[in-house]
């Protein structure tokens, strides 16, 4: 989840940076909008996409993946998989680090909504406080003892203080407002700021589609009657006209805001705004051709589906074995390829030195038809590891008895049983909680000894864990293949469930 939110800031950044510097100061102010809508939602959908055609074009060498390493010829398909042990135990503290996350969020959203419905309470307040009257087609509350103006969806509010040619410059403003539906643009953004309150570029994109808004409605405007009366309007700044956000707490200079808090508004702290918008009106319509930049969005989207399948994580897979099962038949190829492999390095190197020449007498001891009959198995039966499909009498837990399925499922319930009852349940870290896995393997060797025991786990303490208690299981009768102790290796996960 980390790794998302990171990559929707970086991809809302990017976007962000694009129409700082390339398209804001155009006039292709439709466009605009629809960019500055689109582009943080597209951030909030780039991370989950996976296209096929791209992950197909990037190179396996991004992901570095280990070949198997063969020791004494055999591999893990040699592994018996036993039943999975659950261990319950109880965590020492209540809430895991992701959970105080996952509060702290929470807490943050609620708060974003409860702020959103008590601008929605000033805006119904002023409603109540003012009179209704229709005026072309829209609803119209005059608002007794100011001088604020503002537009909420279908509603123009409009202080009774205002000059008739003030409200003639308002109402032609705010008509375009309404028109074009501002305020649902600006509900997307609130909606987001609820769902992502601590991004900050939420805020930013937020304060850039007001501004354009502006943009629109003066444009729109100000081709209805003359610029020069349009300006003096701007410049007595007698009213702010963005349409209602209750994003920000009211604007940056908002009128409603003075009204509800009762403080006398002055010119001064919006001039820098009004500036900016009597010099978009100046502008000369920006050229066809500069339309171009928004082909800018192509290489930008392509280098963000690349990276996300770049970064596209093994986690979304089912929690599989740490020990691969091994399916008959599936390998063929790939053990021809190493079987050539291995000719190659022999004919390369010429001379082999003992440890190399043991391994090749386990591999002919396993795939010989002799088997452990071979005359190569007296020189390496302490090394060599039978698979355990191909064993005539399986290792026997102390207890067991009866025909070889037999001895097998007493085995698994013997060895679940006694991991379950050694356990040290109160090893896990205090941050822990819920499932852990540790991926374990064991060799019974020939004398019935259990032998190269190996944990993988999260935590070193499990591990250690782990193979404490694998040390302590109690000596078993071996395997036997054509009247011969072997040795055998099995895989047991063990599942430490922390309530």
């Amino acid at each position: 989840m980390i790794h998302y939110i990171i990559q929707i800031v970086v991809f809302q950044l990017l976007f962000l940076a694009v129409y700082d510097l390339f398209l804001k100061k155009e006039t292709f102010f439709q466009y605009n909008r629809l960019y500055l809508i689109a582009t943080p939602i597209v951030s909030l959908i780039l991370p989950w996409l996976r296209i096929e055609a791209v992950e197909r074009i990037i190179p396996s060498g991004y992901t570095v993946q280990l070949p198997e390493v063969l020791i004494g010829g055999f591999s893990e398909t040699t592994l018996i998989q036993l039943n999975p042990v659950t261990v319950t135990g109880t965590a020492q503290n209540v809430w895991t680090l992701f959970e105080w996350i996952q509060n702290i969020w929470l807490a943050g959203a609620i708060l974003a909504t409860a702020w959103l419905l008590v601008k929605l309470f000033r805006i119904a307040k002023l409603t109540r406080q003012g009179t209704t009257q229709k005026w072309n087609g829209m609803k119209l509350v005059i608002l007794p003892k100011t001088d604020t103006a503002f537009s909420f969806f279908n509603t123009i509010f409009l202080g009774e203080d205002l000059s008739e040619a003030q409200k003639e410059s308002i109402l032609l403003h705010e008509q375009t407002h309404i028109k074009q539906r501002h305020t649902a643009d600006l509900l997307i953004f609130e909606l987001q700021r609820i769902l992502f309150w601590f991004n900050p570029l939420v805020y930013i994109f937020q304060n850039r589609i007001m501004t354009l808004q502006e943009y629109i409605a003066d444009a729109q405007a100000s081709s209805k009657s003359t610029k020069k009366a349009y300006y003096q309007s701007l410049l007595s700044q007698v009213f702010q006209t963005e349409a209602i956000s209750f994003i920000n707490p009211f604007f940056n200079q908002s009128l409603i805001r003075l009204n509800v808090f009762g403080l006398k508004f002055s010119f001064g702290k919006g001039d820098g705004q009004v500036k900016k918008r009597i010099v978009m009106l100046q502008k000369s319509k920006s050229k066809n051709p500069l339309l171009l930049k928004y082909l800018l969005l192509i290489p930008m989207i392509c280098g963000m589906l690349l990276y996300t399948a770049c970064t596209n994580e093994a986690g979304t897979k089912a929690e599989e074995s740490e020990s691969a099962d091994y399916v008959a038949g599936s390998e063929d190829s790939e053990i021809i390829q190493r079987v050539n492999d291995l000719l190659e390095a022999v004919a390369k190197k010429g001379n082999i030195s003992k440890e190399e020449e043991d391994a090749l007498k386990q591999l002919h001891v396993l795939t010989s038809p002799e088997g452990v009959n071979s005359s190569s198995f007296d020189d390496v039966k302490d090394q060599v590891t039978i698979p355990f499909g191909a064993i005539q009498q399986v290792p026997v837990y102390p207890g067991c008895e009866g025909d070889k399925e037999a001895l097998k499922s007493c085995f698994s319930q013997k060895i679940a049983a006694f991991v379950g009852a050694e356990f040290n349940t109160k090893i896990a870290p205090e941050s822990v909680s819920g499932r852990q896995r540790i991926s374990t393997q064991f060799k019974i060797d020939r004398q019935g000894n259990i032998v190269d025991i190996k944990a993988k786990a999260e935590f070193p303490a499990f591990e250690a864990e782990a193979i404490r208690v694998l040390k302590k299981l109690p000596q078993m009768t071996p395997g036997m293949n054509d009247g011969k102790k072997v040795s055998v290796m099995y895989s047991l996960p063990i599942m430490f469930e922390i309530k």
